[in-house]
């Protein structure tokens, strides 16, 4: 059985923002017919989707209402009110001057607001840009060279971001809507989404444990070897994080050596370093970077090399998988690159590959005709309202998690906070996490964090007994999540095609590094191997050195469409009673986010900006060095020079008096304390058995069904008993000895 997940669903993209296209392409992909409104030369923010028109307007309907014309007027009324979804960046867009509007919390319609801070706040009315809220939130503080200054992210990261989780809330709203017949307004803010981005640096900001410097570079801050080192022809990444992935480095490069005592612990070879990094780049001095990456992956050894994008980036597996598209544009007769869906490989409800690319004003036919038959009538699918207050969205709903680092546990801490019941499933001892640093009372801050409001389970796989009970568990849930290499559950009796004839409504989502239908499926895949591979650090990159941007962007948005497929999954499932495999790869997701650094030899206009250095740290600006030089020396507001022996507060003014945009580059450590930051309650404390611990908010801002994180991460198998029991699994001595 194929369909779309959202079948009937109207959506009507009001908003310029690039995360309001975002929003609107991944529910065009997810099946809903998405009218964008296109409004030439109004309102148009710096870094707008009006830059990047041609590719997220794929898939989509296009609707100019011509100035002035009251029919126009009136058919956009009705096509509004008549959607189940409308998408606005208030901040930056003027009002339609649509009279008596019924949308979110007044009808049974969804309105998803994306704006740069939220509606609350000291800087809720300011229509910061991409560039200035990764400068405030220290996103650009965090990514660049030790030595050197701070970079910002060369691709519109924080819009992306914040679309994407739009589209998970825009779901979870919709969920809503179906089982209630109560509509809601979702309040996104760039500056929250950004926040969340940061949470491993906020670790350590919160706790003054962990390295002092933010920037490490294309290096790790607690792993050696991890760099980038060149070879004859390019850039080879190494990432050897473990004791035997050493060992076998020391043995393929020839310097046994170096693999003794002091060497034995990250410690000892992160004092080693230099001398590290010297060894191995003699060794790819030597060898072109197919040679390097071909011995390393003999050796199972994580590496990649560096994927250009000229045009669009050349990689085989994006190939493989779909993800390069070739439209014609119906202006210039030229061929666009455009991304396929990042949600294609569902094996149900597969995400629609974007068909053509609309001339403005194209749809106005079909426009019309939806907007005529839904006159008058309530939003699609809309029940009577209930006269109950709508619970959050996935209560009753139960969660197994079989996650690891960030990807899978991040996107299941944020479908327990939306009320899921989520059994984290860990291995006997615990997972890797939990003994990372910071810690407090022998158990890691992070992990405790970014585990909130789960249960715990220890299974043993590997044995007989384990099995059962994780067969049990997937009788009686509704989504597996899992982030292991590709066929691990398979090699336990567990493939897709076993656990759907266990559970034919369960959801099994597997998000792995380059996919489970891949070129590269037994390849290890860590955050800055997908970075490299999917063009990602070619789109960050200032200069001739491709650069890592310093928030894990691969795994958080691996995370985020994680929850973006398995809110549409549940929506397909609820529907037709089907459930399904989703395979998702982070290669993908990851290259269809550096999306507006494709089609350069096609005229793309590059956003350009600069990293000035001030008395007490650094400002952005969103022009060019020698732009903003001669537009101060015209306005007569200074010398460039005299830029430097400002504060960052004085040189921001200073810029924005002359007409160009700035922010002060801000740690994460003044992130923290930032008064947007307090008032929007993006990070608290909360106490247990005697002990304070931080917990961070979600970015899905549902008003009407807002998500709820109330406690730390749990003690390992703290609900392991609980569990069994609730299975119906006799405590039996075997039972007892795998959940303990």
């Amino acid at each position: 059985m194929n369909g779309t997940a959202l079948e009937g669903i109207v959506v009507t993209e009001l908003g310029t923002r690039v995360g309001v296209g975002v929003c609107g392409s991944l529910l065009s992909q997810l099946g809903a017919t998405v009218v964008v409104v296109e409004r030439p030369g109004a309102g148009k923010s710096r870094d707008d989707e009006g830059l990047h028109r041609k590719q997220l307007s794929a898939g989509k309907l296009s609707f100019a209402p011509r100035p002035g014309s009251l029919a126009d007027l009136h058919m956009l009324q009705h096509l509004v009110e008549g959607s189940d979804v409308t998408l606005t960046s208030s901040d930056v867009d003027p009002s339609f001057p649509l009279p008596d509007l019924r949308l979110g919390e007044e009808a049974c319609n969804v309105l998803c607001d994306i704006t740069a801070f939220g509606s609350t706040g000291p800087l809720a009315k300011c229509a910061y840009s991409d560039l200035q809220v990764q400068a405030l939130s220290g996103i650009v503080d965090t990514t660049g060279m030790p030595d050197g200054p701070p970079v910002p992210i060369g691709v519109p990261i924080v819009e992306f971001m914040t679309g994407t989780y739009a589209a998970a809330a825009t779901l979870a709203a919709l969920r809503v809507k179906r089982l209630s017949g109560v509509g809601q307004a979702i309040d996104m803010a760039l500056y929250d989404c950004a926040f969340a981005s940061l949470s491993t640096f906020l670790n350590t900001a919160l706790t003054g444990q962990g390295p002092t410097k933010s920037r490490v570079g294309n290096r790790h801050p607690k792993v050696v070897p991890w760099n980038l080192y060149r070879a004859l022809d390019g850039w080879v990444l190494i990432c050897a994080g473990n004791q035997s992935q050493w060992q076998r480095l020391c043995g393929l490069i020839g310097r046994p050596d170096l693999d003794v005592a002091s060497t034995a612990t990250q410690e000892g070879r992160m004092a080693r370093i230099a001398e590290i990094d010297a060894a191995i780049q003699s060794w790819t001095d030597q060898l072109n970077a197919s040679e390097c990456i071909q011995r390393l992956a003999d050796a199972v050894i994580p590496s990649g090399p560096i994927v250009r994008i000229e045009g669009f980036p050349h990689e085989a597996n994006l190939d493989h998988r779909r993800m390069i598209r070739r439209l014609s544009d119906p202006v210039s007769q030229r061929e666009i690159f455009v991304p396929g869906s990042p949600l294609l490989h569902m094996s149900a409800s597969p995400g629609r590959l974007p068909e053509r690319l609309p001339k403005m004003d194209a749809d106005r036919g079909e426009v019309e005709r939806i907007a005529e038959s839904r006159r008058g009538q309530p939003a699609s699918g809309a029940p009577t309202p209930s006269v109950c207050a709508p619970a959050r969205p996935l209560v009753g709903l139960r969660v197994i998690e079989i996650g690891q680092y960030t990807t899978a546990p991040l996107c299941a801490r944020q479908l327990a906070h939306l009320g899921a019941e989520v059994i984290k499933i860990e291995p006997p001892g615990g997972a890797d996490g939990r003994t990372w640093a910071p810690v407090q009372q022998g158990q890691s801050i992070g992990f405790r964090a970014h585990n909130a409001d789960k249960r715990s389970l220890v299974l043993d796989l590997q044995s007989e007994t384990g099995r059962a009970v994780l067969t049990r568990l997937i009788q009686t849930s509704d989504v597996l999540l899992e982030n292991l290499k590709p066929g691990s559950l398979a090699k336990l009796g567990f493939s897709s095609e076993q656990i759907a004839r266990l559970n034919s409504r369960l959801i099994y989502c597997a998000i792995t590094g380059f996919g489970a239908d891949s070129l590269y499926a037994s390849r290890p895949a860590l955050d800055m191997v997908i970075q490299a591979m999917s063009g990602f650090m070619d789109a960050v990159a200032p200069g001739e050195i491709p650069l890592k941007s310093g928030i894990s962007t691969a795994d958080l948005m691996g995370g985020e469409m994680g929850i973006v497929a398995l809110l549409a999954a549940l929506e397909y499932r609820d529907r037709t009673g089907c459930g399904q495999y989703v395979d998702l790869s982070m290669q993908d997701i990851t290259a269809w986010v550096a999306q507006t650094a494709w089609n350069r030899a096609a005229g793309t206009i590059d956003r350009t900006s600069s990293v000035l250095s001030c008395t007490d740290g650094y400002v952005v600006a969103e022009a060019a060095e020698t732009e903003i030089g001669q537009v101060l020396r015209t306005s007569g507001a200074c010398s460039p020079d005299d830029l430097a022996n400002m504060t960052r507060e004085t040189a921001c003014s200073t810029l924005a008096q002359a007409g160009i945009a700035a922010a002060p580059v801000l740690t994460v450590r003044e992130a923290l304390s930032l008064r947007q930051t307090e008032e929007r309650k993006l990070w608290f404390s909360v106490n247990e058995d005697g002990e304070t611990w931080p917990l961070f908010a979600s970015p899905l801002r549902l008003l009407r069904t807002p998500p709820v994180v109330s406690r730390p991460g749990p003690g390992l198998n703290r609900d392991g008993h609980a569990i069994l029991d609730e299975l119906g699994v006799r405590q039996t001595e075997a039972a007892s000895r795998v959940a303990v």
